[in-house]
C-alpha cells in the first residue's frame, strides 16, 4: 500500500497536534499520595490515584518510582512492571484497556451499599439466600 504525500502531511499534522495536546515532558511517582504526576508540554499536570491505573495497582513503590517517557511525550513506561500508559488516554479518563475498565465499573457495582441492596439481601436470606443453578446435561 502506498502512502500519497498528502496522506503523509495530514498523518504528520495529526501527530503534532496529539503531542501538543497531551506531550508529557515529566512524570513521577507522588510516594506521600499515591498518585502518578504528570506535566504536560503546556504547563497542566495532572495527578491520577495508581490504583485507578492498569498493570500499576498494588506495585510497591520503588517499582512505581522509574518511569520512562517516550521520545514523542505520548507514552509512559514502567520496566520493572512491564506497564505502559498512553497520555492522551490518561487525559480523557481511560486508565486501561476497555475489559480492564469494565471489571472495575462492574466490581465497584457490585460493592454499591445501597439501603434497597441491603433490604433484598435480607429477605434472599430469610428465604434461604440465593437460589442454586439448576445443573443442565
Amino acid at each position: 500500500m502506498a502512502v500519497t504525500e498528502q496522506a503523509f502531511a495530514e498523518a504528520e499534522q495529526r501527530m503534532a497536534d496529539a503531542r501538543e495536546a497531551g506531550r508529557a515532558v515529566s512524570a513521577r511517582f507522588d510516594r506521600r499520595t499515591s498518585r502518578l504526576v504528570v506535566r504536560l508540554g503546556t504547563g497542566v499536570e495532572i495527578a491520577v490515584p495508581v490504583g485507578l491505573v492498569e498493570g500499576l495497582a498494588g506495585a510497591s513503590k520503588d517499582d512505581l518510582a522509574e518511569i520512562e517517557i517516550s521520545p514523542a511525550g505520548l507514552g509512559l513506561h514502567w520496566p520493572k512492571l512491564d506497564a505502559d500508559v498512553y497520555v492522551p488516554a490518561l487525559l480523557q479518563g481511560v486508565f486501561g484497556s476497555k475489559t480492564w475498565m469494565a471489571q472495575q465499573l462492574g466490581s465497584a457495582g457490585g460493592r454499591a451499599r445501597t439501603a434497597a441492596k441491603a433490604a433484598s439481601s435480607r429477605e434472599n436470606g430469610r428465604k434461604g439466600g440465593r437460589p442454586r443453578k439448576a445443573a443442565t446435561g
